[in-house]
């Protein structure tokens, strides 16, 4: 009796103690850009529920993905923040089919949440080369990536001829398949899950992973109709054609860049950025409808909120429409936090790896962090910590980049080329400086930073063949 006695109070003490930790709402765009919430001000875009978020919470205005193995930066993305491990060893266990082996030792993200007392639930882009449902208590309408595309959606619009292709009407499939916008699909089923989360004993973890705002870039008439094009600005740093585009990747056999002609004109530039703005305010209503879901279930004061995106997207800056570059538009992201204690309004500027939001979560949850290299965020948002040293972007063999103290190195080993950019004072990076001989110390200085961070990561391309000048 005595002993049975004990495992019930332990049982009781244990289902109190899951009680008390926080809940987590994860939510993750595709695809979404640094520079895509009107609350930011770096464009003129109706976010009104993300805006909530940026005046509620803190923005971390600096954060980096670190690149990526393949062209599908977003496998590259997703696999660092499930498993915790940085670019390369992330690629070895991707490559190696070694992720199967990772959930069966309980390593991934979502694994370690449930080892901590949470109750887990996924929805969306999956992209991960293991089987969602077997990482998660709850895990509905799993998507492997991009929703189909049509050859019409590629080399449009042409000059002086009609579109043949409508991000709104369903016959082109894509988010539209299956008769309901996928947006709007993992909508109802977080709202649905957080219906019924407050009968249960445990916090939540909810991984929420929308497509969009990824190509085919679809959302309903009356969101394409909010942006006339005489509303859409072209990029500053908009150029027809990229100098580098072949030697470093872009060229017109990615399949990102084919979606708009070459040379890029501003007229394609303005329909493409209409349709990425469209599908980005539709998905701002879903997430609208989540965050009054969550007022509605009770839980919104003991629940984090962290809104953040697998990479950025060119759309039009640099000649360049995909996100297989190392410019801030395609490595920064947004990233947003709301939660008990949490600074209403703020800005954190230190530089930080989106995948650290896995690391904060875990030391939320009060989980076991063994093996995992990104670092928490709590010190920062207690006002404690300094972010990242230094920046290390990587795109294939063929791009690398440091940032360090506010300077930008971009390398192009197979084209031979450097490029150095001052981002404080140019942060649309237009002015290159890596051809001005008062700079080549500054150059040297962050290519050993660079190396160092090669091999701290295990990245093995060989930089100091191709550039032995910048070898100190």
């Amino acid at each position: 009796m005595r002993v049975l006695f004990f495992l019930l109070s332990l049982v009781t003490t244990v289902s109190l103690r899951a009680a008390d930790k926080p809940n987590i709402l994860f939510l993750f765009a595709d695809d979404q850009c640094h520079e895509t919430i009107r609350a930011l001000g770096h464009a003129d875009i109706d976010t009104p529920n993300l805006d909530r978020l940026v005046a509620g919470g803190t923005t971390f205005t600096h954060a980096y993905n670190m690149g990526s193995w393949s062209g599908a930066v977003c496998v590259a993305s997703r696999t660092m923040l499930v498993t915790g491990r940085t670019v390369w060893r992330a690629g070895a266990i991707y490559e190696g089919k070694n992720t199967d082996l990772e959930r069966e030792a309980g390593r991934l993200w979502p694994q370690r949440m449930a080892k901590a007392g949470y109750e887990t639930f996924f929805t969306g882009k999956w992209h991960i080369k293991t089987d969602a449902a077997k990482c998660f208590d709850h895990a509905s309408n799993i998507r492997a990536g991009m929703p189909k595309d049509v050859p019409a959606g590629y080399n449009r619009p042409l000059p002086g001829q009609p579109d043949s292709w409508s991000p709104s009407d369903p016959e082109f499939g894509g988010f539209w398949q299956g008769g309901k916008h996928w947006s709007e699909v993992v909508g109802d089923d977080t709202v649905a899950f957080l219906g019924e989360a407050p009968k249960s004993e445990k916090p939540f973890f909810m991984y929420v992973a929308f497509n969009a705002p990824h190509d085919p870039r679809q959302s309903p008439q009356e969101y394409v109709d909010r942006y006339p094009l005489d509303r859409i600005a072209v990029p500053e740093n908009f150029l027809p054609e990229y100098p580098h585009k072949d030697a470093i990747g872009c060229g017109p056999g990615l399949r990102d860049e084919k979606l708009a002609p070459f040379p890029r004109d501003e007229h394609a530039v303005k329909v493409h950025r209409q349709e990425y703005y469209a599908i980005i305010t539709h998905l701002d209503a879903q997430i609208g409808r989540i965050l009054d879901a969550l007022e509605q279930s009770g839980e919104a004061e003991n629940t984090w909120i962290f809104f953040t995106a697998d990479h950025g997207l060119a759309v039009g800056h640099h000649g360049m429409m995909g996100k297989q570059n190392l410019y801030d538009h395609s490595l920064r992201v947004p990233f947003l936090v709301k939660g008990p204690g949490v600074k209403a309004g703020a800005k954190i500027e230190a530089p930080i790896y989106l995948q650290d939001v896995m690391s904060t979560s875990l030391d939320l949850a009060g989980a076991d962090r063994e093996g995992v290299e990104f670092q928490s965020l709590l010190p920062l948002l207690d006002g404690k910590g300094a972010g990242l040293e230094s920046v290390y972007g990587a795109y294939l063999d063929l791009q690398r980049a440091v940032i360090d103290d506010g300077w930008k190195l971009i390398l192009y080993p197979r084209a031979k080329v450097a490029r150095l950019y001052h981002l404080e004072k140019d942060p649309m990076e237009m002015k290159d400086l890596a051809n001005n001989p008062e700079q080549l110390e500054r150059k040297s200085a962050l290519f050993a930073k660079l190396r160092e961070l090669q091999k701290g990561l295990d990245d093995t391309l060989d930089l100091e063949a191709v550039y032995p000048e910048l070898k100190r």
